[in-house]
């Protein structure tokens, strides 16, 4: 089972885009996921890429931006690149199926009351990133 539970906040606003052909929305963002404390010292976050698709990437977009919380509910998907000295590298995101919202937000205070938001990637999906390496 392939199954990715992550709450986090957003350390910059999605990168929204639209695939040519479909004219599917495609919304990809990172989150920052504490880690928690131990002995009172913070043990730092990890830095999670995501990715969500058609309806569930405009709601994102529409409402969700930097510093927000939300817990997403997806898969992990990885692939693999050569790098510009051709080194094979291996890198991962999540393939976010359904988001809520964590804490009120002021972006999303009056806006969006509905529950959580579910769309699966297209079948066609292949978790390439433009911005490899990153």
């Amino acid at each position: 089972m392939n199954k990715a539970i992550i709450a986090g906040r957003l350390v910059r606003d999605p990168e929204v885009s639209y695939k040519a052909e479909t004219q599917n929305c495609v919304a990809k963002f990172t989150l920052a996921a504490d880690r928690g404390k131990k002995n009172g010292e913070d043990l730092g976050a990890d830095f999670i890429k995501c990715v969500a698709f058609g309806k569930t990437a405009e709601t994102i977009e529409k409402y969700i931006k930097k510093g927000d919380q939300i817990i997403v509910d997806g898969s992990i998907h990885t692939w693999d690149y050569v790098d510009e000295n051709g080194d094979k590298k291996y890198t991962w995101n999540v393939a976010v199926r359904a988001f809520d919202f964590g804490k009120q937000t002021e972006h999303h205070a009056g806006g969006y009351s509905g529950g959580p938001s579910r769309e699966e990637p297209p079948e066609d999906f292949e978790a390439v990133d433009e911005d490899v390496p990153f």
